[in-house]
């Protein structure tokens, strides 16, 4: 009698260690399966309307899943405040880490130094936090100063030999857009200094927010105020199909040349039909995946950078017409 008992709780103590076993999230054989939950990753996107953006947030979850960490994805709709609560919000919640394209480069700096305080990682992609408050662990990003250069070089190519009047469309509060100006500006600016008879002038800098209706009306301003414009530099697609409408309306779509930046599909689309003649391209994928490589990284103790940067590509129609997104 005294054996069959002591043989049940030898029986029971098993089952309740192999009940421990399998419940631990800690555990070998749960950490070697994506299935097994580690957390939520909080992502506040600069916007959602913009398909850039869409496509950072679908490839961090598909590769967070992987890692076994749930995404949740909210838009700061280019709204700061908006964007600030939304970390409060996360800091609530208790996520594992934030990610963050800042809606403006500086002043989101007191949410991130909150999530700091909180004891949650901040990561950064496509537009870096430009501020000394909060404390960002890593920024993932295209390298838009060097895709700012080949945009200048494309306009070189294009206006090199005659010279023209230049209009840009920018967006100053990202940190990305100030690299993709700052190094198109500086192959325009060697240009100018090499060539005394074919100068590039640029004749207005205008906000455009990176949206299809404010580059719209961003380049109609221009168009008006500079009826001999030959070309417009935008930072986006949005802002550069916007300028479009507003040289189509204006009957200027065959006078003025569009260089624009992203390489989306919408982009790439009007690099085919000739609305655009061509785009520094980013790879929002391979974004959103490396951003949830480095958090996996940094939770596992391993030194991660602090910037890690993706090299952008000229895409011009002959890369449209063989390209296979196009094709489906």
């Amino acid at each position: 009698m005294q054996c069959r008992c002591q043989l049940g709780f030898i029986v029971s103590l098993l089952i309740c260690l192999g009940c421990g076993v399998s419940n631990s999230p800690d555990s070998p054989s749960n950490a070697s399966t994506p299935e097994a939950k580690r957390g939520t990753i909080g992502f506040s996107a600069l916007t959602l309307t913009n398909p850039f953006f869409q496509v950072i947030a679908d490839n961090m979850t598909q590769e967070a899943a992987q890692h076994g960490y749930d995404v949740l994805v909210v838009s700061g709709d280019l709204d700061v405040k908006r964007q600030a609560d939304q970390i409060d919000d996360f800091i609530v919640k208790g996520v594992a880490a934030i990610v963050l394209n800042p809606c403006d480069s500086r002043s989101i700096g007191p949410a991130i130094k909150k999530a700091n305080a909180a004891g949650i990682p901040v990561f950064t992609n496509d537009i870096k936090y430009d501020g000394g408050e909060g404390k960002v662990v890593c920024h993932i990003a295209t390298d838009n100063y060097q895709g700012g250069k080949l945009a200048g070089k494309a306009m070189v190519d294009l206006l090199g030999e005659a010279g023209g009047q230049v209009a840009i469309l920018h967006f100053p509060q990202a940190e990305s857009c100030q690299l993709r100006v700052q190094g198109f500006l500086e192959v325009i600016d060697k240009h100018n200094d090499e060539s005394s008879d074919a100068k590039i002038e640029i004749v207005a800098t205008l906000d455009g927010s990176g949206l299809r209706d404010k580059g719209e009306t961003a380049a109609k301003d221009a168009i008006e105020s500079n009826p001999d414009l030959a070309a417009i530099f935008a930072i986006n697609d949005p802002s550069a199909l916007g300028a479009y409408a507003a040289l189509k309306a204006a009957g200027k779509e065959d006078q003025v040349t569009l260089i624009a930046f992203d390489g989306q599909p919408m982009g790439k689309e009007a690099i085919l039909e000739g609305k655009i003649l061509c785009d520094p391209v980013q790879f929002p994928d391979k974004i959103g995946k490396k951003t949830i490589e480095m958090i996996v990284k940094h939770f596992a103790g391993e030194a991660v950078p602090e910037i890690e940067l993706i090299p952008s590509a000229l895409y011009y129609k002959k890369d449209a017409e063989t390209d296979p997104e196009l094709a489906k």
